[in-house]
C-alpha cells in the first residue's frame, strides 16, 4: 500500500509510530555528537586568537584539537576530568582580576551580561571553554566512530566526556579566578538558586585561591513575569551565604544586579539584567532532537491534509 491509498488518520499514525520508534531507539539520554566537531572546534579556536583574544595567537590550536580527540577513542563511560589536563594546559590563560563571573541556570543571560568578554570574562569566553560551549561528543559505545544519535549524561554514568570536560575546565577557571568574584544565581528556579550539589559547588568553590580572592558579589536574578522563589538570604541563597561565610570569604548579596547602560563599571542609569534575556519556557526533559521525527510527522500530515482539501470533488 502506498501513501497515496492512507486515510490522513492512518497516516498520521503511521509517522506517529515512526517517530516514536526513531526517538526511542538512542542508546543514552543526551545529545548526540555535533556534526563537523573537529571543523567547529578549529575554528572557533582560530576565531578565539586571531579576533576575539589576539594576546593568545601563540595558542597552537591544532595541537589543542590533538588533545581533546583522545577522549574521542575511549568509552563513553570511562572519560575522566584527568584526561583533558593536557587540553587545559595547552589552552589556558591568565583570567583579568575581577572579571570572572560564576553562574548556575543562567547561560544566556551571563553570555548576553558578559558582552562577549568586554564587560566580564564568564568560563565560556576562555579558550578552552569557547572551543566547548553548547557542543556534544562522545564514541560510540561498543564501536569505533564517534556516536551521532545521542552521548550520556550523568544520569547515565559520572565518567562520561562532556560533563568531564566541564568538570576540569570549572576547576581551572576557579584557580585563575582572582580579585572580585561575580556569582550570578537564578532566583526564580523552582528548585532554588544554588544547586547544593552541582558544577559551582562541587568543581568551582572548592577550587577557589582564597589569596588571590577579595571578596565575593552574589548576584540572585529573577526572570521577568515568573515567581521569585528565593533572594538573598533566603533558601539555598541562604545555604551559599553560610557557606563562604565559613570559609572566610568577604561576601555581599544583591537582589537583581543593575546592568550600567553604557560600558563596564558604566552609568548610573541602569536597567535589570533579568531584563536582557526573554524567558524561554522549555518542556521538562524534552530535547528539540528527540522530538523532530514526530514533529516531522505532524508537518508532513498537514501538507497532506491540505493538499486533500484542495483536491477536486473532496
Amino acid at each position: 500500500m502506498t501513501a497515496q491509498g492512507l486515510t490522513p488518520s492512518q497516516l498520521l499514525l503511521l509517522l506517529l509510530v515512526a517517530g516514536a520508534a526513531g526517538a526511542g531507539g538512542a542508546r543514552w539520554r543526551g545529545e548526540g555528537t555535533t556534526p563537523h566537531l573537529q571543523s567547529i572546534i578549529l575554528g572557533r579556536c582560530a576565531e578565539y586568537v586571531a579576533l576575539l583574544n589576539p594576546d593568545q595567537r601563540d595558542k597552537n590550536c591544532t595541537a589543542i584539537w590533538e588533545a581533546f580527540k583522545v577522549v574521542l577513542d575511549k568509552d563513553p563511560c570511562s572519560v575522566f576530568p584527568s584526561d583533558y589536563d593536557l587540553l587545559i594546559n595547552l589552552s589556558r590563560h591568565s583570567i583579568p582580576r575581577d572579571k570572572s563571573l560564576f553562574w548556575e541556570d543562567n547561560h544566556l543571560l551571563v553570555t548576553s551580561y558578559s558582552e562577549n568578554a568586554r564587560r566580564l570574562v564568564p568560563l565560556c569566553n576562555v579558550l578552552y571553554g569557547t572551543i566547548g560551549d553548547f557542543l556534544s561528543w562522545c564514541r560510540q559505545e561498543n564501536a569505533s566512530g564517534l556516536d551521532y544519535q545521542s552521548c550520556p549524561t550523568s544520569e547515565d554514568c559520572e565518567n562520561n566526556p562532556v560533563d568531564s570536560f566541564w568538570k576540569r575546565a570549572s576547576m581551572q577557571y576557579s584557580k585563575d579566578s582572582s580579585g572580585v568574584i561575580y556569582v550570578m544565581l537564578n532566583g526564580s528556579k523552582p528548585s532554588g538558586a544554588y544547586p547544593v550539589k552541582g558544577f559551582f559547588a562541587d568543581f568551582e568553590i572548592p577550587y577557589f585561591q582564597k589569596d588571590k580572592i577579595t571578596r565575593i558579589e552574589v548576584w540572585v536574578m529573577h526572570d521577568i513575569g515568573r515567581p521569585k522563589v528565593e533572594s538573598c538570604g533566603e533558601g539555598t541563597v541562604k545555604i551559599l551565604e553560610e557557606r563562604l561565610k565559613k570559609m572566610g570569604f568577604q561576601y555581599s548579596c544583591i537582589n537583581d544586579h543593575l546592568v550600567p547602560s553604557s560600558t563596564w563599571p558604566g552609568e548610573s542609569c541602569c536597567w535589570p539584567a533579568s531584563s536582557l534575556v526573554p524567558s524561554v519556557p522549555q518542556l521538562p526533559g524534552s530535547s528539540l532532537s528527540s522530538a523532530f521525527p514526530a514533529l516531522l510527522g505532524l508537518l508532513i500530515f498537514s501538507l497532506y491534509w491540505v493538499a486533500s482539501l484542495l483536491k477536486p470533488g473532496y
